[in-house]
């Protein structure tokens, strides 16, 4: 709350206000192999619009056969039929209702895959459409990320009829559909507080 990401937050969006979404760390131990499969963000959410933003901050080096990447231009979509991570379920979205996700690690020479070495102070900062994955970490290794999610001017809130990750019970009850995020939950961190916001959580 005391420091600049939420600015930093609103340039990447080009945003007069950012809000914050929701943040958490990621932990992978030493010899985790399971990797984290390519997926987007935002389906698994309950918001609609572009400008966003997602900072993944590691904590630990991160090297580059361990690294986030992405596929550049996938922030541009289609969204893609979001799935749990072992079991492949589709718990989010009606079976044939978004496109499947290609096999992208069995045509890797076809993709314009990126990532990066980085090291603790280091932040990736990307659209909540791009598709990304990560492997697992091997020998002695921990792999430890701290990831924020932004909210800018044209998000929107998109009620599901299933649990969202991650899920917010009673949200719909505060926010009508195609409202903006104005609650509690989700704090301003860079711009002036509008007229109306809904100040107690209930």
């Amino acid at each position: 709350m005391e420091s600049n990401v939420g600015e930093v937050a609103a340039q990447l969006t080009r945003s007069r206000q950012c809000r914050l979404y929701h943040d958490h760390l990621l932990v992978k131990e030493p010899g985790t192999h399971q990797p984290t499969p390519w997926h987007q963000d935002q389906p698994y959410y309950n918001i609609s619009g572009q400008q966003n933003v997602s900072m993944w901050i590691p904590v630990d080096k991160v090297d580059r056969d361990t690294t986030l990447e992405f596929i550049a231009g996938s922030h541009l979509g289609p969204w893609m039929m979001p799935r749990t991570f072992l079991d492949k379920q589709s718990k989010w979205f009606p079976e044939g209702s978004l496109q499947e996700l290609p096999d992208i690690d069995a045509c890797r020479d076809d993709c314009n895959i990126i990532g990066w070495t980085l090291e603790p102070g280091d932040a990736v900062c990307f659209h909540m459409l791009s598709l990304h994955a990560a492997a697992g970490v091997c020998g002695n290794a921990r792999r430890r990320a701290f990831s924020i999610r932004f909210l800018g001017d044209d998000i929107r809130h998109a009620p599901r009829r299933w649990p969202t990750s991650p899920d917010f019970p009673g949200l719909a009850d505060d926010i009508p559909e195609g409202a903006r995020m104005n609650h509690p939950l989700f704090p301003i961190l860079f711009g002036e507080q509008p007229a109306g916001v809904i100040t107690n959580a209930g």
